[in-house]
């Protein structure tokens, strides 16, 4: 199963961009994973908080295809340990998806569109964060979940 991370924009921050190619480069020794990137809407300013999130919604629903389980990276999604989000994630590999995508959305969120077509919302914190950071924070506990799987040292319980 392929693993997809989908952002909206790039990250721009270039220690936060080294910290994600490095947890992308370890993940990949696991599993195929991903990162996609659908570009950043222009002229936002004459578009209302919902008008940007139904462009921004089409752009994610684009890349998608039938088949997909799609998790949004959501401040109301289920919280989990690492060990549970470990076990959850080896349950959805051995589901059968070809492609298991996690999407972190614009800065205000998801439209209805997008959220009638997830699978399921997952929230790595109750703090709010910038989204470049969810975007490492996120890959960094992929890797996590995959030493989790494997019994390797690198989480300690």
């Amino acid at each position: 199963m392929e693993i997809i991370l989908l952002t909206i924009g790039k990250t721009g921050t270039d220690f936060i961009r080294k910290g994600i190619e490095e947890y992308s480069r370890r993940i990949a020794h696991y599993s195929p994973f991903n990162i996609a990137t659908v570009p950043d809407l222009r002229n936002t300013r004459k578009l209302s908080e919902a008008q940007q999130k139904t462009a921004e919604g089409e752009q994610i629903l684009s890349v998608l295809k039938p088949g997909d389980y799609v998790v949004l990276l959501d401040e109301h999604g289920s919280e989990f340990t690492s060990m549970k989000l470990a076990a959850w994630l080896e349950k959805r590999m051995a589901a059968g998806h070809k492609r298991l995508i996690f999407v972190v959305g614009g800065p205000y969120g998801f439209s209805p569109e997008v959220y009638a077509r997830a699978d399921g919302k997952l929230s790595l914190s109750q703090l709010t964060f910038p989204h470049e950071l969810v975007r490492l924070f996120f890959t960094e506990q992929l890797y996590r979940c995959f030493t989790i799987l494997r019994g390797e040292p690198y989480h300690h319980e």
